[in-house]
């Protein structure tokens, strides 16, 4: 599942009832919420220049101009939706296969991918079909299991080793499934009838404004003597201030409603029946087997690639060319590997997706999705113990459900199965924030971001700026799905400089050189506990790029002669 958060009732799905009962009683003010002035691109700022706590990005540039370092070009993969490949943006930072002569329909490198010019999508049918719905893991997992743990005469406690494991696992996606709790209780036609009454004003709006794209800023400004559209602004203006996406357009408020509807669906008919298999229908290979990798195709611009253009554009947007915005990283290449769907994604396709960005030279890999459970958790974790013997780094998203990962379930993670192993090849990454950007959340944390020791840093994550698909096209969006790439720049940015960097050195940069804020920070999902930033992360810090680089200038590229990284590694396993 993504792990991008483009409005509050994304994830807390009251806030879709209040908005129903707002259109039904007619609440509809526009609020009180104060305009601010959160600049575009405030995470790239430097707090103490700009006055906001961005990374730092062009203090980094400057040290790099004073130093005449010279840069190297860094391939970063990024596992996603997919991504605009003709975006003004992208187009001229994508990787492209030295070793693949486009379009001819052969396996010039023999890597058993046909064409897989700019990278490979492995949610895709040979036919060229692509997956855009998936389900969700929970009900994968249950139904996969039902009939035998649920026979009778069943006894559990006869089971051990990978069936007791199962079992387990079939328990957690059994509750999950059949919960009876507070947020099963969503009355889906009350949310289509809400869904109903956007789409329809929306309408409206589009003709009134005489364009089809509007954001809540814009229609603040807006002065309308129309009885049916000051009524449909009413509306959509009160639940922009409610949620406080006030940067947010039309277009991406409805496509992630829609989304989330999608997904309370599947929930809900998940309790009668099992999910559609959409994925072995398209893909065709047997996902029960590993060895069978020879699947998907070389569309990564396919389903919906909001997502995964908006993560390349945070790292790699071509900088200082005048268009739209400028990315962390400028000497990068972008490696898309499309393996996330509108659903939860599978362990196979994410495997195998890290082992293809480590064969094909990637340097860092990006992944901003995540979910509660992982059956093939052993491929996953083979796949990031390859990637630790060659060197590559991997980034995470800790997602967004405001909740202690050390205590809840969420997967990929570095924690490898039956081992008190961890990886030392992978940073997890909560989002920041700006007092300024989540109105009645004055804090340096994001509302919804998880937390816990097992986060190692924090970056801004809330109304992040960056392209989106259309070619010409760029929005806020908002999650631990656009920290993390933030942090994946940084890390491209400290290896164009340094290529020699081990991935822990670069990590044991980013961790040290973290800059605590001088104030204690909200607990997300709490209104007013308080806590110190190093309470709730393991590096107590957000991200700086400046600082970053500075250190790494003192780094020895040589791990054995380097103190440092050997204390990277020890604590990464403690």
């Amino acid at each position: 599942m993504k792990f991008s958060l483009h409005m509050k009732f994304g994830m807390r799905w009251w806030m879709s009832l209040i908005l129903l009962a707002a259109l039904q009683m007619g609440a509809l003010a526009q609020g009180t919420s104060a305009k601010t002035e959160l600049p575009k691109g405030w995470h790239l700022l430097d707090k103490s220049q700009d006055g906001f706590y961005g990374v730092s990005v062009n203090k980094a540039y400057e040290f790099a101009h004073e130093k005449k370092l010279k840069s190297k070009t860094v391939i970063v993969a990024v596992i996603d939706s997919g991504v605009d490949t003709l975006h003004e943006d992208l187009k001229g930072v994508l990787w492209t296969n030295p070793k693949e002569i486009p379009g001819n329909g052969i396996d010039d490198d023999h890597n058993g991918y046909v064409d897989d010019v700019h990278g490979w999508n492995f949610i895709g049918g040979k036919d060229g079909k692509n997956v855009k719905d998936d389900s969700q893991e929970e009900a994968r997992v249950y139904y996969m299991f039902k009939a035998r743990f649920e026979a009778p005469g069943f006894d559990s406690s006869k089971l051990s080793g990978d069936d007791l494991d199962n079992y387990h696992m079939w328990l957690k996606a059994r509750k999950a499934i059949m919960s009876d709790g507070p947020e099963s209780g969503i009355d889906l036609v009350m949310l289509h009838r809400a869904l109903s009454a956007f789409v329809r004003t929306d309408s409206i709006l589009q003709k009134a404004l005489g364009r089809p794209e509007y954001t809540g800023n814009d229609l603040d400004t807006f002065e309308t003597h129309s009885p049916e559209s000051r009524s449909a602004k009413s509306i959509w203006l009160y639940s922009f201030k409610a949620n406080k996406i006030m940067d947010m357009t039309n277009k991406a408020f409805l496509n992630d409603f829609t989304e989330q509807i999608d997904q309370e669906e599947k929930k809900a008919a998940a309790k009668e029946s099992p999910p559609a298999d959409s994925r072995h229908d398209i893909v065709r290979d047997n996902e029960n087997d590993f060895s069978d990798r020879d699947y998907g195709n070389n569309d990564i611009m396919a389903g919906d690639p909001m997502h995964g253009t908006h993560v390349s554009g945070i790292i790699a947007a071509e900088r200082n060319n005048g268009k739209g915005m400028d990315g962390i990283a400028d000497n990068v290449r972008i490696m898309m590997i499309r393996a996330v769907p509108n659903g939860d994604e599978h362990d196979k396709d994410i495997a195998l997706a890290i082992r293809y960005a480590v064969d094909n030279g990637a340097r860092v890999i990006n992944m901003s999705f995540g979910k509660n459970l992982s059956p093939e958790k052993k491929w996953v974790d083979e796949a990031v113990k390859y990637a630790e013997s060659k060197g590559v780094l991997l980034i995470h998203a800790a997602g967004n459900d405001n909740a202690d990962v050390d205590t809840t379930d969420n997967f990929p993670n570095p924690h490898f199965l039956h081992s008190n192993d961890t990886a030392s090849n992978w940073i997890t990454v909560g989002a920041s924030s700006d007092p300024l950007a989540e109105p009645g959340f004055p804090s340096y944390t994001a509302s919804f971001s998880n937390y816990g020791k097992d986060v190692d840093v924090f970056a801004p994550g809330t109304r992040i700026y960056s392209t989106l698909p259309g070619g010409k096209n760029y929005g806020n969006l908002q999650g631990t799905s656009m920290a993390a790439p933030v942090v994946t720049g940084v890390a491209a940015l400290l290896l164009e400089f340094y290529p020699g960097l081990t991935p822990a050195q670069v990590k044991y940069c980013i961790m040290k050189t973290a800059v605590h804020p001088q104030s204690k920070v909200i607990r997300p999902g709490t209104e007013k506990e308080m806590v110190n930033l190093s309470d709730i992360c393991r590096s107590g810090g957000i991200i700086n790029a400046y600082e970053a680089l500075k250190l790494a200038s003192q780094m020895n590229p040589d791990p054995k002669k380097n103190k440092l990284e050997r204390s990277t590694l020890q604590n990464s396993k403690d």
